[in-house]
């Protein structure tokens, strides 16, 4: 079980907070969850357990806050990444009030909050999965503990959790918005099956109606190769739109697009959601020339990526930054956190929010993530940001 002490210096204000940030950064330098394949092919070994278990020794100027993630299994090297991050985070802000102690999720989510909760942890980061997310928060509400979470799916958010994955509902709300601010009024969409494709259906009918447009089509399919032609070829032969969502992967956005242009459509616009963010290689393929597609900004996660990649020696997953900026926010209110009281959970609702690696957040009431994002256009020389995001909600 690692841990690693904190000193946090008190920031009030959102701007502070992302100056401090970006300052670290600087000093220092010098989506879909992959299944045990990204950087490095090999997870790397978990931490070593330190002292025997249950017997934490007692904080009195300290709080403790567990991180929850698999370190073993098939997404073990996720999970070591956003440890590893956040272990970056705690080294940057050389803080004095807060102690992360990091816990395996992959033996057993639930007997990993609750031990978590025994050796006095009062607020979890992660964990990662949803199915984790589940059994991990009746644990923690029975104790008082909020759960800040790195999953996506927005059924596990409320009462208690808050999540910091990335959506699909907001950047399909985010790039529809853009389409329609250059014209584009008809709108389709192909999503595969399962919870993500019904989410970002769902997402993308609601942001056409709301944005003036007119969704025309919605079709699904099963990620097989005849059955993403059927529903292509079934999508182009009933609607005549001037802009497509491809609610999926990059790798299968290249096989759609060119059934597309077969059908008919062109001069249709083609547009993709927060998962062509993690994709690299995305300008090398023609097919997807002038798409868009809207995601949070890389420009300090770069930064991030290169610090990480000289102290740990290889590249992080992109969801690393989720770690980082869960240390961020801890640390930050853990300015005002007084010793031995619960963690003010208020506080995560702030409206002027957050800022971070990833840019500027906030949690509504609905424990979702609201995250400032920007538009960006993929061209055969590299991909250019179209539509830059709000540095703050003030804006």
């Amino acid at each position: 079980m690692a841990e690693q002490a904190t000193r946090p210096q008190p920031r009030r204000s959102l701007l502070k907070f992302a100056g401090l940030a970006f300052a670290l950064f600087l000093a220092g330098c010098g989506g879909m969850i992959p299944k045990g394949h990204g950087p490095g092919t090999q997870a790397p070994p978990p931490p070593k357990q330190t002292g025997p278990v249950g017997a934490l020794p007692e904080d009195r100027e300290r709080q403790r806050v567990a991180l929850l993630v698999p370190l073993t299994g098939p997404n073990a090297a996720v999970g070591q990444s956003i440890a590893n991050a956040a272990n970056l985070a705690i080294l940057d802000t050389g803080g004095r009030k807060v102690r992360i102690t990091t816990y395996d999720t992959n033996a057993g989510a639930a007997a990993a909050a609750q031990r978590a909760v025994a050796e006095g942890n009062r607020l979890f980061l992660g964990p990662l999965l949803a199915d984790d997310v589940r059994v991990v928060a009746p644990v923690a509400r029975q104790s008082g503990v909020p759960v800040i979470a790195f999953s996506n799916d927005a059924t596990v958010a409320g009462n208690g959790v808050y999540l910091m994955g990335f959506t699909p509902n907001q950047s399909i709300d985010r790039v529809v918005r853009y389409a329609r601010s250059r014209g584009a009024t008809r709108f389709a969409a192909l999503a595969p099956t399962g919870l993500y494709g019904r989410s970002a259906s769902t997402a993308m009918i609601r942001a056409v109606e709301s944005s003036g447009g007119k969704m025309l089509a919605l079709e699904t399919y099963d990620r097989a190769p005849q059955s993403i032609k059927a529903a292509t070829q079934k999508l182009t032969g009933e609607a005549d739109f001037d802009a497509l969502l491809i609610a999926d992967g990059g790798r299968i956005a290249v096989q759609i697009v060119p059934l597309v242009r077969k059908g008919g459509d062109v001069a249709a616009h083609i547009m993709g959601t927060e998962l062509w963010n993690a994709e690299p290689g995305l300008a090398a393929q023609p097919a997807l020339n002038g798409a868009w597609f809207a995601s949070v900004s890389d420009g300090l996660y770069r930064q991030l990526a290169a610090k990480y990649r000289a102290r740990f020696g290889k590249a992080p997953y992109r969801l690393a930054s989720l770690g980082y900026d869960a240390v961020l926010l801890t640390v930050r209110i853990a300015a005002d956190w007084k010793i031995g009281d619960r963690f003010p959970a208020q506080r995560l609702t702030d409206a002027d929010g957050f800022s971070g690696v990833d840019g500027a957040f906030r949690f509504g009431d609905n424990g979702i993530a609201e995250r400032a994002l920007e538009v960006r256009q993929i061209e055969p020389g590299g991909i250019v940001v179209a539509s830059p995001a709000a540095k703050s909600f003030g804006q």
